[in-house]
């Protein structure tokens, strides 16, 4: 996607061959690209969301695991890599998806072959995931377009988002917005309600920062204002991404993600969640007793971090100094909650029967 038009993915290899990202953590008052020089630097963008979003986080492990050879590609070497970035974010099933799939190329090959394989796996994975958003995205455009048909000529689309499942949460393009990008460029008049998406405002920072670059309407929302919108028909319907679905279609997204679910259900509005087909654990079936959710540090939720009216970065408390936190970071919403499910290969019933046309057959 453009940024001050100009092209850029969210993380790629630069002329020398260095691994790249764009630091998410200082977005939207500031864009900065960073390298990533070993793999520590890779766990730590990782563990710090300086990259965040399921696929992302799988290209990146992908990328440290492949510096990591560099460094030492033996058998050992390899171990300590794949267990450093493996214990960096344990809801985000891309993250093991990519370093398996990287691995499993790894293992039977010389030492000397390693660094230069690892290298292609993950510049392979960063190319299908691009791929893989793209047809996500026409997809859900069908889905955009089939609303659109039922409205008169030219009437507005409203879309709701939470969290980010942008292009900075993929290597391009996107999941959830994906849809959106498309039928906007289609020439679909859509219109998006941003989550704030507390407590880190992923919403309010990275999606209303895409959206504002490709020219999407858009209104930032407080995350409790979603359930108010639906009952004054404002919100034809919902996408969200999703950073684990279960092999019987529950979705573990961004914490608040479930109760958007429950109010889109009491107001007949309809809730899709995009996703590539990486992202479902087929080994899981009960999302809420099964799924690991990931704690956060309480700090997030009891400090908040912006810019002062003079452009200064600030951080300040928001809750008394002696009142404690619980940063839960994911819940789980329960498929009889979803719509359908958008992925590269087509919009699929939120089910153990609709997800079977693309389950793996090695799974």
């Amino acid at each position: 996607m453009l940024i001050n038009g100009q092209p850029y993915r969210s993380i790629w290899r630069d002329a020398a061959g260095i691994v790249q990202i764009i630091d998410q953590t200082v977005l939207p008052h500031e864009f900065r690209v960073i390298p990533l020089a070993d793999m520590p630097a890779a766990a730590h963008a990782i563990k710090a969301m300086q990259v965040r979003g399921a696929p992302l986080i799988g290209a990146t492990a992908a990328y440290g695991l492949a510096i990591a050879m560099a460094a030492d590609a033996s058998d050992a070497g390899l171990v300590n890599a794949f267990t450093t970035l493996s214990a960096t974010r344990p809801t985000a099933i891309n993250l093991r998806w990519a370093l398996d799939r990287v691995s499993t190329v790894l293992r039977p090959l010389p030492i000397e072959a390693r660094a230069a394989a690892a290298m292609a796996e993950a510049d392979a994975i960063a190319e299908e995931d691009i791929a893989i958003n793209a047809a996500i995205g026409g997809h859900g455009l069908a889905v955009i377009q089939a609303i659109a048909d039922t409205k008169p000529p030219g009437a507005t689309i409203n879309i709701l988002t939470h969290c980010n499942a942008g292009w900075i949460a993929t290597v391009d393009w996107g999941t959830a917005l994906a849809p959106i990008y498309k039928a906007h460029d289609a020439g679909i008049p859509v219109h998006v309600w941003v989550d704030e998406t507390r407590p880190r405002n992923q919403g309010a920072a990275l999606t209303a920062w895409e959206l504002g670059a490709h020219d999407v309407p858009h209104h930032v929302i407080v995350d409790n204002a979603g359930g108010h919108l639906m009952q004054h028909g404002l919100v034809d319907l919902c996408i969200t991404g999703t950073d684990r679905t279960t092999a019987n279609g529950d979705v573990c997204n961004k914490i608040g993600t479930y109760l958007k679910a429950l109010a889109a259900q009491d107001n007949d509005v309809p809730f899709y969640v995009a996703l590539p087909t990486p992202t479902i654990d087929w080994t899981i079936h009960d999302g809420v007793a099964e799924v690991p959710i990931e704690q956060r540090s309480p700090e997030e939720v009891t400090h908040i971090s912006g810019v002062s009216d003079s452009g200064k970065a600030v951080r300040v408390r928001v809750t008394p100094a002696d009142s404690p936190a619980r940063n839960d970071a994911f819940d789980v919403t329960p498929a009889r909650l979803v719509t359908g499910l958008i992925t590269e290969r087509g919009v699929v019933e939120a089910s153990a029967h609709g997800l079977a046309k693309l389950r793996p057959t090695a799974v």
